[in-house]
C-alpha cells in the first residue's frame, strides 16, 4: 500500500468507513472497520491527516489517534456536505470528509480533553433535569385545569398552587389530591437535584481561573463561565472574537450580492446551549444599564432607543461573545472602559 498522508474517517456506533489518498491526492485505500478494528489499524500507519465529522464520539476518537501520533482533526457537518458528490453513504462520506481536511481554509472543531467534557456532562446532566422539571409542571397545570384550577407559568406559581393543595387550600377528590400530592413530590426532588448540580457547578466554577475571569463579566455567573471553558478550549483555535461570536451563532446571516450588503438575523449555528447562556444573561443586565456610564453601557442604552429589547439583548450577547474570547485567548481581565 503506498503511505497514505490524508484520512477521512466516518465513524458510526459500531462500523466505520475509511477513505485514504496520497500525495497526489490519488485514491489508496478504501476500507470498512469494525469498532474494535479501528485503533489496531490506524497504530501501524505512519503519522497522517485524519479528518472526522465532529458528531457523537468524535472527540473521543480524535483524542486516540492523537495518542497515535496522528493529526486527527474535527469538522462541523455543514462544511463537510458540500464535498459530497453523490449519495450519501458511509463512502461518499468518507470521501467527503478525506476531500474536506485537506482544504487550506477549512475551519476545524477544537478537540475537547476528557476533564471539559466531564464538565460538560454535569450540565447535560442538569439541563435534563431543569426540562423534566418543566414538563412535570406542565403536566400538574394541565391536570388541575379539569378540575377548574388554573395558574399562571412559572415554577413559582406552581409551586405555590401545590402548597395550597396540599394544605386543602383546593377542592379536589380524594383520588386527585393524592396523584397531585405524589408529583409534587416528584417536584420537590427535582428542585433538590437542580440545586445538587448547581452547587457542583459553582465548585467547579471556583476551581477554574479562567471561569473566575470570565465572571467579572456583566451577566455571566458560573454556569455561563464553566460552560464556555469546557467548550471552547484552547481559544487561539479560533482567529477573532467575531470568528468566536460566529461559531456560536450570533453574527448576522449574508445574502450580499453585486456590492449590496444584505444582513439578516443571527446564524443559529454552532452550540445552542451557550447561546442561550449568554443571550439569557445579557436580558438580566439590560434593566441595570440605564444607570451606569461606561461606554458598553452606553452603547446598548442606544441600541436599545434605536431597537427593541430583544436585538439589544443579542447584540450584547455577540459583544460578550468577542469579550470572552479576547479574555480566553490573552489571559486577560475584564476591564471596564469608561
Amino acid at each position: 500500500m503506498k503511505q497514505l498522508v490524508r484520512i477521512g474517517l466516518d465513524i458510526a456506533k459500531s462500523v466505520f468507513q475509511l477513505h485514504g489518498v496520497d500525495g497526489h491526492g490519488k485514491p489508496v485505500c478504501k476500507k470498512t472497520l469494525s469498532r474494535g478494528e479501528v485503533l489496531t489499524f490506524f497504530v501501524s500507519l505512519p503519522s497522517c491527516l485524519i479528518g472526522i465529522e465532529a458528531c457523537a464520539g468524535s472527540h473521543y476518537w480524535a483524542r486516540e489517534l492523537i495518542k497515535l501520533g496522528h493529526d486527527a482533526r474535527l469538522m462541523a457537518a455543514q462544511f463537510v456536505s458540500p464535498y459530497r458528490k453523490s449519495g450519501k453513504n458511509d463512502a461518499n462520506d468518507a470521501e467527503a470528509i478525506c476531500e474536506a481536511v485537506g482544504r487550506p481554509n477549512m475551519r476545524f472543531v477544537p478537540v475537547k480533553s476528557e476533564e471539559a467534557q466531564a464538565v460538560l456532562a454535569v450540565h447535560r446532566a442538569r439541563a435534563l433535569t431543569v426540562s423534566e422539571r418543566t414538563a412535570l409542571i406542565n403536566q400538574v397545570r394541565g391536570l388541575l385545569g379539569e378540575f377548574g384550577i388554573v395558574t399562571g407559568a412559572g415554577t413559582a406559581k406552581a409551586r405555590k398552587l401545590l402548597a395550597e393543595i396540599g394544605v386543602g387550600g383546593r377542592q379536589l377528590p380524594l383520588l386527585a389530591r393524592e396523584t397531585i400530592g405524589e408529583l409534587h413530590d416528584r417536584l420537590r426532588a427535582l428542585d433538590e437535584r437542580i440545586l445538587a448540580y448547581d452547587r457542583k457547578i459553582a465548585a467547579l466554577a471556583r476551581q477554574s481561573e479562567a471561569a473566575q475571569r470570565l465572571m467579572a463579566i456583566e451577566g455571566v455567573g458560573p454556569i455561563t463561565a464553566t460552560a464556555l471553558v469546557a467548550s471552547v478550549g484552547n481559544a487561539q483555535a479560533f482567529k477573532s472574537g467575531r470568528q468566536f461570536a460566529a461559531w456560536l451563532g450570533l453574527t448576522p446571516r449574508q445574502n450580499s450580492s453585486g456590492g449590496k450588503t444584505r444582513l439578516g438575523a443571527i446564524s443559529k449555528r454552532g452550540d445552542v446551549v451557550l447561546r442561550t447562556l449568554l443571550i439569557h444573561g445579557t436580558r438580566s443586565t439590560l434593566r441595570l444599564t440605564a444607570g451606569k456610564e461606561d461606554r458598553k453601557s452606553r452603547w446598548v442604552e442606544a441600541l436599545k432607543s434605536r431597537a427593541c429589547n430583544n436585538v439589544a439583548a443579542v447584540a450584547l450577547a455577540a459583544k460578550n461573545a468577542r469579550i470572552i474570547w479576547a479574555m480566553l485567548a490573552r489571559g486577560t481581565e475584564y476591564r471596564v472602559t469608561a
